[in-house]
């Protein structure tokens, strides 16, 4: 199964990280031991653990082992110029997709079975482009320690809560963020605007049984409708607060990005091949896994 789709040699994340990202990315730079924090909570037992009990519940794609899944990764991965990661899928109800990586170790992309279920072929490149921007961009110690600061709010004494609260808040603030860059990447390797639109349609209310009957421009028209709502004082206001908790911003505003990149001189450049620096400081951060 192979689609055409321009490989962008030489490829950075610096080329097309989102801004907010780099914003975000600067803001937790500045929070000292955050790194050295993560590496000894998770190193070691912890890193082993997750890898093992991956290996025993989830199969692991390979030329032998579901190669259209297979060819999809490394085509992404041509196009990225990343090196291929494995690729596991998971059975599982919830539609979803994560990665786990740390620095020098061999890094994993999950898809449920839910989610391979719900997408076409193409659509499933587009989520392991995603999972694949996050592997690009180095975004792994930061995602691990959000999730592990998720849990520990739940578990802390109420002075403990209260100061995994205040890091948590920034840490959701820099993972909504990622998730606009890793879109980027999605569009990147699979060059179609429609197909990553898609997948966030079907992640916003579809079904195997209901994916037939979605309108992409209806929902793209969503978009853009909820864009306009939110430019008032009370609608910005809203928007925060509806958005505060979460780990991914809402997927009209996604598709809304995806939308206004596609379109953009920086993106019809990467695709030339013109590798304009879009940001010029890269994130040297690895490790971790994320939730599509």
């Amino acid at each position: 199964m192979t689609f055409s789709t321009t490989p962008l040699i030489g490829l950075r994340a610096d080329h097309f990280r989102h801004p907010l990202d780099l914003q975000a990315t600067n803001a937790l730079k500045q929070l000292p031991g955050l790194d050295l924090l993560v590496r000894q909570i998770l190193g070691g037992v912890g890193e082993q653990f997750f890898y093992l009990e991956n290996i025993a519940s989830s199969i692991l794609v390979s030329d032998q082992q579901l190669p259209d899944l297979h060819q999809l990764l490394l085509e992404a991965c041509k196009t990225l110029d990343l090196e291929p990661p494995q690729l596991y899928i998971r059975q599982h109800p919830v539609p979803n997709a994560y990665t786990f990586a740390m620095r020098g170790k061999q890094p994993f992309i999950v898809i449920h079975t839910s989610l391979i279920e719900l997408l076409t072929s193409e659509e499933i490149q587009a989520v392991i482009a995603h999972e694949l921007g996050h592997l690009k961009c180095e975004h792994g110690v930061y995602l691990t320690l959000a999730n592990l600061v998720v849990l520990a709010a739940n578990q802390l004494s109420p002075w403990g809560t209260i100061l995994a609260q205040g890091l948590q808040a920034q840490l959701m603030e820099w993972l909504r963020c990622a998730e606009f860059t890793c879109d980027r990447a999605a569009l990147l390797a699979t060059q179609d605007p429609r197909v990553v639109m898609s997948v966030l349609m079907k992640l916003s209310g579809g079904s195997p049984s209901l994916a037939s009957q979605l309108n992409l421009d209806a929902f793209v028209a969503q978009a853009r409708t909820y864009d306009q709502i939110s430019r008032t004082e009370l609608g910005e206001l809203l928007q925060q607060a509806q958005t505060a908790q979460l780990t991914h911003p809402l997927p009209v505003l996604r598709a809304r990005e995806i939308d206004r990149w596609s379109s953009s001189p920086n993106y019809q450049d990467l695709l030339k091949r013109n590798f304009m620096v879009y940001n010029s400081e890269a994130n040297p951060n690895k490790g971790g896994w994320r939730n599509w």
